[in-house]
């Protein structure tokens, strides 16, 4: 056999030098030229011959010589799969022998805590680091290389990585990457230089980044991050742009860690300039709006310091005033004059209004079940009106409203050809029409509950709304039949029907010996007054079966009254729901008032009112504000003497004030000491919500919240079977704590430590409250 081509030999570390070399002295050593009769490949293992054919720039009956065998080297070395190639001649045969590279069997990475082991596996199997797959060195040195860099970002800089490669029989390798994490490099100080106009503390205020404070566990705050870093400088910058300071540079940023790679310090340089006032303010351009509807969106005065939020801000509010009004394109652009000299700028806003844009069609797509009316009765943008940005937001949120999808979606892209035209293309996912429940919980105050029930919220795709439900626990049973229409009428007006019976034993819900079973058929009207806000009215025929039992309250009750009562109840109610959603809200609030009143002639002759209002109020992106407040109110009238006890109110427990059993607050029974209530309530609670730190899904789905909660209830009328009547803010009882509510795949799981803060003898405190499970 004759040798046409030297051997070439090498890995992803051979220089290109050397690899030119041996292909010179290759080039060198062919003299002759042939024709391939066959092809023959020496020295493969585990790669088929076929996928080494598949690379080959020659096949049988072709032309070789110098020019083509430098060629068929490249070739091969370039798969990645070989170590070695040399080509050779056996008379008319080309001869290819190959050493492969060999594969991994294994690979075991040891000591990583910062990363998930299965991330990292994920991660070196989209590089190329896979068992099965062919080892290469340059590879894992690149891993070795981007390991560091993600260590680093999370702020150890002293970490070491090794990795040793193994080798096994049958020409295979054994990976071990081994991590020595070290400890995490902490920001020991950052110290801006330059700063005349404002103090250093004042200013690292502006900054996420600084040194360990009591939260830093939970805020990382000291964990130094370049693009946390980016962040606070233009925080800084914004800062002093927001005050005038027009020409503030920051000339430089330094970033050092200590020899021990322990500590970072962060130094920053700046230039603040001088403060510039407002000389001017002027409106340029076509606006389509008269000036004097655009001049007090401009949140500016002459004379004052030059902000750059508040003059974003206006341009924006001008924008958006001009996009109500049918101007979707408009541009406002802020220009700015400055007098280096004076230190003062004239601030221009140069308005082009565009063209007044129309919605040629409103389409609907992906309501696969229900119908295009029951979505267009939602839109607020109609077609051939103006368009109106705010108008399709608030249709959006109507449409989120309804509960029939996942996901709502808006666009609105110009009309080809009609510059003036949009369509308006909504977009729905719908959930599953209908939903057959069952289910099982516990709470404290009912323990066991079993429930079960039939809806669909969106009845053949109508929008109308049909449910059957069954509740069970040791103190309620609820079976229960509704129906409404909500757009009984084309203005919005809704209908519906309910239909109920229900048995409550009040010795197991409060302790107190006698129960009732209500059955109810009713008529309810809504009205809507504007996008947030709903009034409505009812009738019904409430059928009530009073057992007094051994309570001496209600063998009184009884006694003056009867124990079966046949009564027709008028209802009112308003409710404004501004909430951003009803799950875990972070903005707006829930305000609502109802009212009822058992009809003149009636077997009792009674009314209640009710007063509840929620507000949130975000503090920042995390943390949310929240109060609430709850006051109710009942009392007879004609010949009756008090409102019937089991209407009262009550008070305590994890939906009232926490840290005292449910519904224990209030007057009692003098010769019982059961609780029974009160005709008159005051409860409301200070809570501060968060989720929770541990990041992933249970971001969404676990909220913590640290609560102070206050209320009780009173007893106006006078009673000798009472231990108390009359009102008294002195007998308030107030408790603080931490909750935490988790919305699980089986129901929403509620947990809360709460401490009563003023605790009165025979008071039946629960420091430890849950509840697991949803009922109806």
């Amino acid at each position: 056999m004759r040798a046409i081509s030297q051997s070439f030999r090498g890995s992803a570390r051979h220089s290109v030098l050397l690899f030119a070399l041996l292909c010179s002295i290759h080039l060198s050593a062919v003299a002759e030229v042939f024709q391939v009769s066959d092809i023959r490949i020496e020295g493969l293992q585990r790669i088929a011959p076929g996928t080494v054919f598949n690379y080959l720039p020659v096949q049988v009956g072709d032309t070789v010589g110098e020019d083509v065998t430098g060629g068929i080297i490249r070739a091969l070395y370039q798969t990645g799969f070989f170590d070695d190639v040399r080509v050779e001649r056996d008379g008319s045969v080309l001869v290819l022998w190959v050493r492969e590279r060999p594969a991994i069997a294994e690979i075991k990475i040891t000591g990583n805590k910062d990363i998930d082991t299965k991330a990292l596996d994920t991660a070196l199997a989209d590089i190329g680091l896979k068992e099965g797959r062919v080892f290469n060195r340059s590879v894992l040195d690149r891993i070795e290389q981007e390991l560091e860099r993600q260590y680093f970002a999370r702020g150890k800089y002293g970490v070491i990585i090794q990795s040793t490669v193994s080798p096994l029989e049958r020409n295979r390798v054994a990976i071990n990457i081994e991590v020595i994490e070290g400890l995490t490099a902490r920001i020991k100080q950052v110290n801006i230089i330059g700063n005349e106009a404002f103090t250093t503390d004042e200013l690292r205020k502006q900054f996420e980044l600084g040194s360990t404070r009591w939260n830093s566990f939970y805020s990382k705050n000291d964990q130094y991050s370049k693009q946390k870093l980016a962040g606070d400088l233009e925080s800084l910058r914004s800062f002093y742009l927001d005050r005038g300071y027009i020409k503030f540079d920051i000339k430089s940023t330094q970033v050092s860690i200590s020899a021990d790679k322990k500590e970072i310090y962060v130094t920053v340089v700046i230039d603040e300039g001088k403060p510039f006032r407002i000389s001017d303010i002027k409106l340029a351009g076509e606006p389509a709006v008269p000036a004097e509807k655009l001049f007090p969106l401009i949140q500016l005065k002459r004379g004052d310091f030059f902000s750059r939020k508040a003059t974003t801000e206006s341009a924006e509010r001008i924008s958006t005033l001009l996009g109500d009004e049918g101007y979707a394109f408009a541009n406002v652009n802020t220009v700015p004059d400055v007098d280096e000299e004076k230190h003062e700028v004239a601030v221009t806003f140069f308005v082009d209004s565009g063209k007044r844009v129309y919605v040629r069609r409103v389409n609907m797509k992906g309501n696969t079940r229900t119908r295009d009316e029951v979505l267009r009765r939602e839109m607020r943008q109609l077609e051939a009106a103006w368009f109106s940005a705010d108008l399709v937001r608030k249709s959006r949120e109507r449409l989120q409203r309804l509960g029939y999808f996942d996901d709502v979606s808006m666009e609105t892209p110009a009309v080809a050809g009609s510059p003036d035209q949009v369509d308006v293309d909504v977009t729905v996912k719908e959930k599953p029409a209908g939903n057959l429940a069952a289910g099982v919980g516990y709470s404290q105050s009912q323990g066991i509950l079993l429930n079960a029930s039939v809806t669909q919220n969106n009845f053949l795709g109508t929008g109308k709304r049909v449910a059957l439900a069954f509740n069970t626990s040791t103190a309620t049973r609820l079976y229960q039949f509704a129906y409404t229409n909500p757009y009984y009428t084309v203005d919005g007006i809704s209908r519906g029907f309910n239909l109920s019976y229900k048995e409550t034993d009040f010795d197991e819900l409060i302790g107190a010996d006698y129960s009732t079973n209500v059955g109810i058929a009713g008529l309810n009207f809504g009205l809507p007054i504007s996008d947030t806000s709903r009034a409505g009215m009812g009738i019904r025929y409430q059928y009530t079966d009073f057992t007094a039992g051994l309570s001496p309250l209600a063998q009184d009750f009884v006694a003056q009254n009867g124990n079966t009562f046949n009564d027709v109840i008028l209802s009112g109610n308003y409710m404004n729901d501004s909430r951003d959603t009803a799950i875990f809200p972070t903005r707006g609030g829930l305000r609502s008032v109802y009212g009822e009143v058992a009809v003149p002639g009636a077997d009792l002759q009674y009314y209640k009112i009710n007063y509840q209002e929620q507000v949130y109020i975000p503090l920042t992106s995390r943390f949310v504000f929240s109060l609430s407040g709850d006051v109710g109110y009942g009392d007879s009238y004609g010949d009756m003497n008090s409102l019937p006890f089991f209407e009262n109110y009550y008070a305590g427990g994890p939906r009232s004030v926490r840290g005292w059993k449910a519904n224990t607050l209030g007057p009692r029974e003098l010769l019982t000491d059961d609780p029974v209530g009160g005709n008159l309530k005051l409860a409301g609670s200070v809570e501060l919500f968060a989720p929770a730190p541990v990041g992933g899904q249970f971001e969404k789905t676990l909220r913590l919240g640290a609560f102070l909660d206050f209320g009780n209830v009173w007893t106006l009328q006078d009673s000798d079977l009472l231990t108390s009547t009359g009102f008294d803010l002195g007998d308030l009882r107030y408790s603080t704590g931490l909750s935490a509510t988790w919305l699980s795949p089986v129901g929403a799981l509620s947990v809360s430590f709460a401490f009563p803060l003023n605790e009165k003898d025979g008071d039946d405190t629960q420091v430890f409250q849950f509840g697991f499970g949803q009922t109806f």
